[in-house]
Parts: structure tokens; C-alpha cells; sequence
């Protein structure tokens, strides 16, 4: 019955149009395989989900295969598509897929190697008797695998060799962007400030904070995203001063601000942006005040993003900025009300794989986001942008978005 269900609400393509090119995923895997001392294996997503079938992002990375339940196998003389065989009954809900027996299973999808599922151990096996060592995706919780039964069959064959975390070698290739992840990421960044700019035409007082919601939505939606890169959030009044809260049904008050942190996911590779509004289109004296103080913080940070700086140096200027331009009714600096981190990197996730050692370099995609939430005064500011980092500096990846408070005053309600 549950099968039933996910075919009935789904129907899902099995191979998905990524827009990266065979040939890349190709340069991808060489890539890494010049940095292995041993065997790699990555497990894909086992199946459909009721929300549309999301491949696990490691896995997409290196092979842009988007049919559930497959395995990859990389070390640094193969490499090789683990595929499932075909299963009648669940084509029958699912439509067909790429099995191992098909004629032309390498060529649809890039690889030049590829086998029955189950033949994995003993691939693995084989391939693991020149190594010391194996490398599993330790990316979940506590650092386990995120296919702890798939590995622990896989662990038996090598008791005694080295095993280390597959995340790394791949996050270091991940973390700097190609040409055509980079017009992707635009596009789901042109999609998203379409979105928001919606929202501020939609937005007057009295409607609940979902309607926001909505509205957003139906415009990526109609420009081709497949899903929002995050839960999304449409936090007014006290709810701005909530980070993560994205419940989005409390009804918006004249008077107050509301955060919306929305953004969609296109062609696999996301978004993340955040505004802060005056729900009657117009900040008051105080909320003015902390809106252009954040607006200063970030565009403190964004001068100084450049190759070779580290994003908690970007964190320190955005904050002392803070603590240089304004107080709480207490007198003191207002640094203490920004509790968390200046930015991330953005891809295939919206909190993308990266190596948190490594300084900015050029091709990195990151969010400048600062903020300051007041509790005590119901007001919470969030401005956040994505940023290119290049040669020289740093590229404003979402311009076309009004950040000068006065500018989004005058598009309130029009």
C-alpha cells in the first residue's frame, strides 16, 4: 500500500535531466581518484519519497545518476556503477529503469563499468586486496554511516584495514564550483529573488505568514524548481526574532517586520536568501536603525570576502560593526544579538559539503548572512546574499535583489 501511495502522489522520471554534462561527472571521478590510497563506496538513496526522490548528494556529485537504490564503487585503477536488477511489479508503479542488463546501461549513464548490485561485496573485495585502507560516507549522526547496514556487510570483507571518512577527499572537489554549477546555482538564485520579490508585493497586515509562504513557492514552482532548498521561513513580529522558526501561521501586524528566508532548489543545485520587511511598508525609527546597522555588517563582510580570508574573519568584522554602530536599551553593543554563523557554503545543499580549515578561494560559493534578534523588542533582522568568491574578491550573486531598506519599502504591496 505504501508503495502504492509514493507511485500515486510521484510518478517520478527515473533519470533526471541535471543539467551537468556526462563528461564532467567523468572529470569528477578522476578527480578524486588521483587523491585515493584506497577503495571508495557510496551508497545512492534507496527509494522514492512521498516529497519527490532526492538523490543523496555525494553520490549525485560523482555520477549525476538519479534512479534510487544504486552504489558506486572508486578506487584509484576503477570504477564502477552498482545497478538493480529489473523488477517487473515495481516498474509497474514506477515505470522502467536502467538495470545491468541493458545494452546501453554505460552509455546512459556515463559510466564505463557497470554491475549487478549484488556483485558489490565481492568487487569490493577484490578491490580492497591491493589497499590498506576503505573509505565510507560518515556523515551521519555522530559520524556514523548514513547505510550502516550496507557497510557493516561491506567491513566483514576487510577487518583489518584502515577505514576513513569518503566526506573529505570529495568535500575538498565540491567546495570550488564549475562553470556550469555556477550558472545553475544563478538560476536557482534568479528563480528565488523572483520569489521574494513576490512576496513583498503580496505582504500586508493580517494575513497569516503562510501566504507568504505560498505565494513564493508558486513562483519557483512555475520557473522550474523541483522543491524549496529549506524549510522555509516567514518569521513576523516575534517569530523574527526565532531563527529557524518555520511553523508560518501566525497572522503578520501592522507595524512589525517579518524575516523571510526562502529560497528554492533548481536542477539539484540550491539557493539561500533572506529578507527582512516592514509588513505596512514602512520600518519604524527602531527597526530602521537595527536594519541598516545589519546592512552595514554585511556589506563590511562582503568588502573584505576576498581569496585567502577565512569565513570566521568575515564573522569578526560583520560583529564588531555591530558592536561600533548601535546599543540595546541597556546601553550595551548590540554584537551579542548575532548568535550564529556569519555564512555557509551553498551547492548541491544548501549547508554545502566543505572543508572548515580551508580559507575562501575562487570558485566558492558562500552566504553573507548577518543578524540581529532582539527578543526583548520583537525585531529580528536578517539580511542574507550569496556571494561568488573570484580572483580579486568576491561577485554579488543576488544584486538583482533590493538590500537598502528604502528600496524594499517602496515594493511593499505594489
Amino acid at each position: 500500500m505504501r508503495r502504492l501511495l509514493l507511485a500515486l502522489v510521484c510518478a517520478l522520471p527515473l533519470v533526471a535531466v541535471t543539467g551537468i554534462p556526462q563528461d564532467e561527472y567523468r572529470a569528477r571521478r578522476a578527480e578524486l581518484r588521483k587523491t585515493l590510497d584506497g577503495v571508495i563506496v557510496l551508497f545512492g538513496e534507496r527509494e522514492e519519497a512521498l516529497s519527490g526522490f532526492v538523490q543523496e548528494p555525494n553520490f549525485e556529485y560523482l555520477t549525476g545518476f538519479m534512479e534510487p537504490g544504486a552504489a558506486l564503487l572508486i578506487s584509484p585503477t576503477e570504477e564502477i556503477l552498482f545497478l538493480q536488477p529489473r523488477n517487473p511489479r515495481q516498474e509497474t508503479f514506477y515505470g522502467k529503469h536502467v538495470s545491468p542488463e541493458d545494452a546501453d546501461a554505460k552509455s546512459r549513464t556515463g559510466m564505463d563499468a557497470v554491475a549487478p548490485y549484488h556483485t558489490l561485496p565481492a568487487r569490493f573485495f577484490r578491490a580492497s586486496e591491493a589497499y590498506r585502507k576503505y573509505y565510507l560516507l560518515l556523515t551521519g549522526e555522530d559520524s556514523k554511516p548514513l547505510s550502516p547496514r550496507e557497510y557493516d556487510k561491506l567491513r566483514a570483507f576487510v577487518p583489518f584495514h584502515q577505514e576513513s571518512n569518503a566526506a573529505a577527499p570529495i568535500a575538498k572537489l565540491r567546495m570550488k564550483k564549475s562553470p556550469t554549477e555556477l550558472t545553475l546555482i544563478q538560476k536557482a538564485v534568479d528563480a528565488s529573488i523572483a520569489a521574494h520579490r513576490e512576496s513583498w508585493r503580496k505582504m500586508r497586515e493580517g494575513i497569516p505568514e503562510y501566504e507568504i509562504q505560498a505565494a513564493m513557492t508558486k513562483v519557483w514552482s512555475d520557473l522550474g524548481c523541483e522543491r524549496a532548498a529549506y524549510a522555509p521561513i516567514v518569521g513576523s513580529g516575534p517569530n523574527s526574532t526565532v531563527l529557524h522558526y518555520n511553523t508560518n501561521r501566525r497572522k503578520m501586524d501592522s507595524g512589525e517586520v517579518v524575516v523571510i528566508d526562502v529560497a528554492a532548489t533548481c536542477s539539484s543545485y540550491a539557493a539561500d536568501i533572506t529578507r527582512t520587511a516592514p509588513v505596512n511598508g514602512k520600518f519604524t525609527a527602531r527597526q530602521r536603525e537595527i536594519y541598516d546597522i545589519v546592512l552595514g555588517a554585511q556589506n563590511a563582510a562582503i568588502a573584505a570576502a576576498k581569496p585567502g580570508v577565512m569565513m570566521k574573519d568575515l564573522q569578526k568584522i560583520a560583529k564588531d560593526y555591530m558592536d561600533a554602530h548601535g546599543k540595546d536599551k541597556k546601553g550595551e553593543g548590540l554584537g551579542k544579538y548575532f548568535v550564529h554563523g556569519l555564512g555557509h557554503h551553498v551547492g548541491l545543499e544548501v549547508h554545502d559539503s566543505n572543508d572548515s580549515t580551508a580559507a575562501l578561494a575562487p570558485g566558492m560559493v558562500v552566504t553573507i548572512e548577518p543578524g540581529i534578534y532582539i527578543p526583548d523588542e520583537a525585531i529580528g533582522v536578517r539580511i542574507e546574499d550569496m556571494i561568488l568568491i573570484t580572483e580579486n574578491g568576491s561577485k554579488l550573486m543576488t544584486a538583482a535583489l533590493p538590500r537598502d531598506a528604502t528600496e524594499i519599502e517602496k515594493l511593499i504591496g505594489k
